[in-house]
């Protein structure tokens, strides 16, 4: 059976990552978390691992016991937090990536071929140094404005080369000893919005937060200014990714990093469509500008061409859709409301 650990499983990727990949009968999942896996996500994997990826011994019991097809990296301290605390920032994000990718290449050489290693990056590796340079760039490629300003971001950018590394450059100077070999493949995520999972401290969490609490009745304040843009996509969206991203054919993908995206509104059009699915939801804008300064250092948009061009990247949601057949859907059946 093709095994797969997914770390960082009870975040809102993990759970739609592991409900697809469960749908598969020759997939075994093992998830690890630093907490208890959720109980609806334990019948759908083989094992649930609760312990941290900073714990070198647990990784090694793990790669003893399994031999890993792929592994999706997705633990990650999330921009607020890692804002507040950037050295446990750093432990977990680039520490915790430098575990994984040793254990990658320990699972390489234990089973003579490649191992797959999926990472989800973000548009917080971009860094525009003000509004108006960010309305003159347009739809941001991968290599532009590459000078992020927070420390979750600088941790992605380094993560992506770390990943970069192991896959063409470890232990280029030791002929004599076996390298081991990584696929690595990373997706840069844009803000991503779900209508199953909570929200869970990333700094474009504007989006979901407000969603989510216009349908349990709640008043939001939103931390960014009505006309903040950024890229955004549909959970369902983000796993068809990674997803069609794994199964790609390695000769046709061009580089190891993609970015990927679906729609970009403004804070305010969001809060429209918001209203319009729950006309009582009450939004007030108070900008934070600590966060608003992050925000707008993020591209309003991202060139995902190169995606599109090597494995067939075209995402579901446009905006409408999204809100229309996902999101309003999906949070109602959440809360247990009608409309």
């Amino acid at each position: 059976m093709k095994t797969i650990l997914i770390t960082g499983a009870n975040g809102e990727i993990g759970h739609g990552l592991i409900s697809r990949l469960a749908e598969h009968s020759d997939v075994r999942i093992i998830a690890l978390d630093l907490q208890e896996l959720d109980e609806a996500l334990k019948p759908k994997v083989y094992r649930a691992v609760a312990g941290d990826i900073l714990d070198t011994a647990l990784l090694e019991s793990l790669s003893a016991t399994y031999n890993f097809d792929t592994i999706y990296h997705l633990a990650a301290l999330l921009s607020t937090k890692a804002e507040r605390q950037p050295v446990l920032a750093h432990k977990v994000n680039v520490d915790g990536t430098l575990n994984l990718l040793e254990m990658a290449v320990g699972q390489s050489r234990l089973q003579g071929r490649e191992i797959k290693f999926l990472y989800p990056s973000s548009i917080a590796v971009y860094g525009l140094p003000d509004l108006e340079t960010k309305a003159r760039a347009g739809k941001v490629k991968e290599h532009e404005w590459l000078t992020p300003r927070t420390m979750y971001g600088i941790n992605k950018l380094y993560c992506e080369q770390l990943g970069i590394y192991y896959a063409q450059y470890y232990r280029q100077l030791d002929a004599d000893s076996p390298r081991g070999h990584i696929d690595f493949r990373c997706l840069r995520f844009p803000g991503l919005i779900s209508a199953v999972t909570v929200p869970t401290g990333g700094t474009s969490d504007y989006a979901p937060e407000m969603l989510h609490a216009a349908a349990q009745g709640k008043p939001y304040q939103c931390f960014v200014r009505e006309d903040t843009r950024i890229p955004f996509m549909a959970m369902p969206d983000a796993i068809e990714a990674l997803l069609q991203l794994e199964a790609a054919p390695r000769h046709k993908l061009t580089r190891f990093v993609y970015n990927v995206t679906a729609f970009n509104p403004s804070a305010g059009e969001i809060f429209e469509l918001v209203r319009r699915a729950f006309p009582t939801a009450h939004v007030t804008f108070v900008p934070d500008l600590k966060r608003q300064r992050i925000v707008d250092s993020w591209p309003a948009d991202v060139d995902d061409s190169a995606a599109q061009r090597d494995w067939g990247w075209q995402p579901t949601y446009d905006l409408h859709r999204a809100f229309a057949e996902y999101l309003v859907p999906g949070v109602l059946q959440r809360y247990n409301r009608k409309l």
